[in-house]
């Protein structure tokens, strides 16, 4: 896997939808076109939010995966 330069990171542990993604969309919002935001939830439906957020909103999903840890990390890049 291609590593990828981080520019921003958002903990959204423990926080349920619609909070991970409000506050993943205010956060895409204030980054510049190109940059990279780290997500981390452990939402059960975040996978399928954020997949079908970055759809609707035509950035780029670059990852989501699911941690070990009972974490879901995403990595998306703003366009």
């Amino acid at each position: 896997m291609a590593e990828h330069l981080i520019d921003k990171t958002l903990d959204c542990t423990g926080m349920v939808c619609p909070m991970p993604l409000a506050k993943t969309n205010k956060a895409v919002k204030e980054m510049q076109a190109g940059q990279i935001l780290e997500m981390i939830a452990t939402d059960p439906n975040a996978m399928m939010d954020m997949e079908a957020w970055a759809n609707q909103s035509q950035n780029e999903l670059l990852l989501a995966e699911r941690q070990g840890d009972g974490k879901f990390r995403f990595l998306i890049k703003k366009s």
